[in-house]
């Protein structure tokens, strides 16, 4: 989440830095440079004639692979799973009065997502994304269907059988062996198709997408054949085609070659064929390697050198974007090898050690509330250095931290998820729109446990990052900034339909059981349907700090995949994927753990 799309925002994020490290006299090292163009595929095998623009559809598994896996494959691994501790709270039978009022805001949200599909339907369809505003059709994601493939396991669980069976017939005739672009995500597409088709499968048993899914397999299979098995994360899809040599860049953002490990893993699992547990397994060994290697022990900076295999040398540190879901998945791999793999224990363990140690602060608000947040850390030489940002997309932490507390049966992580997803809650009540922007600035407290709001201090902080005094009263332009109380700065002011804050509400919900998660989840779908609704679908917002924000002409795949899908889920039944039986990927599609025989 092409400006608006996950990591092109990444980008955009990745600039962003480079302004507020240099206000704050830090230098930042490095980015992704740009990739090589791609080469016209010519002589590959083909599956069908030459399209219209003369390039040539690849089978991908025919496609020799120049760097072959002959006698070290990894296994996956063997044995009877592990009992994971129980996740979800015990429900009790449910007053009628709050079964009615849950139920009714269920079906609000099926009938938007039902909208935002029908209008998908009839004037995107086949492409990846609608714009809601226009009606136009847009193919950010290689204009393999990527809403279509993302919404299918959201059609399911909404009950909507009837457009998921028709679904599947044109889902089969997506064709993973052509695309126009020039470059593709490796990890975009990992997360949204394969991820997609894999829980699509495993929810209705319906051969066709598991099919798909290991045609997808098969095309990314081909982005890890390079000299030492790393992969072309932005990578050339009709060099690959071609037959060409390939090899891993220099410059990767961390969150691209570690957060493929889901897919890959169950992918393997259910095919029975190891060749992408392998893959992801030794990108999972370098992390493990290096682990104690880096500039914030613990933790993995947000570029790493992924030709060289070498992810210690970058200086800057966070669980936000561009590194998020690296840490997101550890937990989450954990469950689904069924507790088989104890390296994935031990990565999240030591990562959330120096992540709480060193990206966690308190914000000061009007409240006093006892909250969290996660900032981005800078590192030179033994001294590190917080920045006390804000991003929507760091929201996610909440649930992951949460998770992590159940999996692992560490009470303190369950309460520190609780307090992040506090701190996104109680921003999005502090908005004018009554929605979080995508990254601000708060003011960082002294220290965890005494913090008394001081507006004075707070109105010095904004003045200084604001530049906005005057002689006669520094103070006297804040009002201008349109900052709530406790924003420090508002670094940019969209909303672009992100799931992060309420997938945590729904596990803080699903964890704990306390009905003022739902209370807050209807609050936040208000807001955002009172702002982002057209006559199409929902769109992105412009400024969350306006009373009425302007719209932008941009509905990502996620919105239906994700964001629609959490607020159903947390108005569903209990057992309606339950967190005791499923883990879900970064863009929400729900994998099934594994369960010992009793």
């Amino acid at each position: 989440m092409a400006l608006l799309k996950r990591y092109g925002l990444y980008m955009v994020a990745a600039a962003f830095f480079f302004y507020m490290f240099y206000s704050l006299s830090f230098p930042y090292e490095s980015a992704p440079p740009p990739q090589p163009g791609h080469n016209d595929a010519d002589d590959a095998p083909i599956n069908e004639a030459p399209k219209g623009d003369g390039r040539k559809s690849y089978d991908w598994s025919k496609i020799p692979i120049q760097h072959p896996v002959v006698s070290d494959m990894i296994p996956l691994p063997t044995g009877a799973p592990k009992a994971l501790p129980k996740i979800q709270h015990e429900f009790k039978e449910e007053d009628p009065t709050a079964k009615h009022i849950r139920e009714t805001r269920r079906e609000e949200v099926k009938k938007q997502f039902l909208k935002c599909w029908t209008s998908y339907r009839q004037k995107a369809w086949m492409h990846d994304e609608l714009e809601p505003i226009s009606g136009k059709a847009t193919d950010p994601f290689g204009g393999w269907a990527a809403t279509l493939v993302d919404a299918m396991d959201t059609l399911w669980i909404m009950d909507l059988k009837e457009e998921f069976t028709s679904a599947v017939t044109d889902i089969g005739k997506i064709d993973f062996g052509y695309t126009p672009a020039e470059k593709i995500n490796v990890f975009e597409t990992t997360i949204r198709h394969l991820g997609g088709l894999l829980a699509a499968y495993e929810l209705s048993g319906e051969e066709r997408l598991l099919k798909k899914a290991k045609e997808v397999g098969e095309m990314l299979y081909h982005a890890f054949d390079t000299p030492n098995r790393m992969p072309i994360t932005r990578w050339d899809f009709h060099n690959a085609g071609q037959g060409n040599k390939q090899e891993a860049d220099e410059t990767v953002l961390v969150a691209e070659i570690g957060s493929l490990t889901m897919e890959f893993t169950r992918l393997s699992q259910l095919t029975k064929d190891p060749k992408w547990y392998d893959a992801i397994t030794r990108i999972t060994q370098v992390f493990d390697r290096q682990q104690d290697m880096t500039k914030l022990r613990g933790m993995w900076p947000i570029v790493v050198n992924a030709k060289k295999r070498d992810f210690t040398k970058d200086t800057s540190f966070t669980i936000a974007a561009m590194a998020d879901s690296t840490y997101e998945y550890f937990a989450k791999t954990y469950a689904l090898l069924g507790g088989l793999d104890p390296v994935y224990k031990k990565l999240y363990e030591q990562s959330m050690d120096t992540a709480i140690k060193h990206t966690l602060f308190r914000p000061m608000t009007p409240e006093n509330a006892d909250m969290l947040m996660s900032g981005m850390v800078r590192t030179e030489g033994t001294n590190t250095m917080l920045l006390p940002e804000m991003q929507h997309l760091v929201c996610y932490a909440g649930g992951m931290f949460a998770l992590g507390g159940k999996i692992f049966e560490n009470p303190e992580h369950v309460t520190i998820g609780r307090k992040l997803t506090d701190t996104c809650v109680w921003a999005y009540k502090a908005s004018p729109a009554g929605i979080m922007p995508e990254v601000s600035q708060l003011y960082k407290c002294a220290n965890m446990s005494d913090c008394t709001w001081d507006e004075k201090a707070w109105k010095e902080e904004v003045a200084r990052r604001a530049d906005v005094g005057n002689e006669d009263d520094p103070l006297k332009n804040i009002a201008n900034l349109r900052l709530p109380l406790g924003f420090t700065a508002i670094n940019d002011r969209r909303y672009i339909l992100r799931p992060e804050a309420i997938e945590s509400v729904f596990i803080m919900y699903r964890i704990t059981g306390l009905q003022q998660w739902q209370a807050a989840a209807w609050d936040m779908f208000t807001a955002i349907q009172k702002h982002t609704d057209t006559d199409l679908g929902n769109a992105a917002l412009a400024d969350v700090s306006a009373d009425n924000p302007p719209k932008v002409d941009s509905m990502e795949s996620f919105w239906m995949a994700e964001t629609l899908k959490y607020f159903y889920l947390i108005f569903s039944e209990p057992d309606v994927i339950s967190l005791d039986d499923y883990v879900f990927n970064t863009e929400a599609h729900p994998f099934k753990i594994p369960k010992p025989k009793n």
